[in-house]
């Protein structure tokens, strides 16, 4: 699919992928629209870029909606990308004073990290579908964010690993739901990448990791996973599936 002439969706668009990938489909020539809730990086990226940011929190309908009524308003809807965070809990199963990992934490963990990607999911299907089809009936594709916790969670990683090994799950449901939609889903899953979310740590997580990942020996780069959104976005082939992004790298328990 082509980019240029189609809008896209990039929610989560100010954090470190999020960003690379409103950068890479922008000089691909889309009209791009940064949803989501850093006002000052979003208006700042907005200002270079020329395009546009709303304010979004992917948990709400109501907003996600907005977002993509400027996004609709620009062109055909026909890419809609999911990189956002949120607070994570963590913790192991049972603590060492014998306490019950926290309910509370789970479920906020969830509430963010699966259900606010359902969110997006379901809203940026329904405006895709409302595009004209193109050639072979294909109208757009949605690409959602997940991690390699997702299959090799780490201690205390169990809120985090449950929420995107639900991303994972609903991969190949969600592509085979909108296949008569003409509708791709494609999840990537992220391996370590230094982005500016670690601040001041990242530079001892980039050698502790580095030692890890077998090659390249590094942790992963914000464009590396931009470049992969626009490979899947061009490559109409590529659906229901998931694309691990991480040298090679397997977690290791901890």
């Amino acid at each position: 699919m082509r980019i240029k002439g189609n809008s896209a969706l990039v929610v989560g668009g100010t954090g470190g992928l999020g960003e690379a990938t409103v950068r890479r489909l922008h000089a691909a020539g889309a009209e791009v629209v940064v949803a989501d809730v850093a006002d000052d990086k979003g208006k700042e990226l907005a200002a270079e870029l020329g395009i546009h940011y709303v304010h979004t929190d992917a948990t709400s309908e109501e907003s996600v909606l907005g977002a993509i009524a400027v996004a609709e308003a620009l062109g055909p809807l026909r890419i809609s990308v999911d990189t956002h965070g949120g607070p994570a809990a963590g913790g192991r199963l049972v603590g060492k004073d014998g306490s019950p990992l926290p309910l509370e934490g789970f479920r906020t963990t969830i509430e963010f990290y699966l259900t606010a990607v359902f969110n997006v999911l379901r809203l940026s299907a329904a405006a895709i579908a409302r595009t004209e089809a193109l050639a072979e009936g294909s109208r757009g594709v949605i690409v959602n964010t997940a991690s390699i916790a997702a299959y090799e969670g780490q201690i205390g990683q169990l809120p985090y690993a449950a929420a995107k090994g639900g991303v994972v799950g609903m991969t190949l449901v969600a592509a085979r739901d909108l296949s008569p939609l003409g509708i791709r889903v494609v999840t990537i899953a992220p391996g370590t990448f230094n982005t500016p979310a670690y601040g001041k740590a990242a530079e001892q997580l980039e050698v502790h990791w580095s030692k890890q990942v077998p090659h390249p020996r590094r942790m992963g780069r914000s464009p590396e996973y931009g470049q992969l959104v626009q490979s899947i976005v061009e490559n109409d082939y590529l659906n229901g599936e998931v694309i691990r992004l991480d040298g090679a790298l397997r977690f290791p328990p901890k």
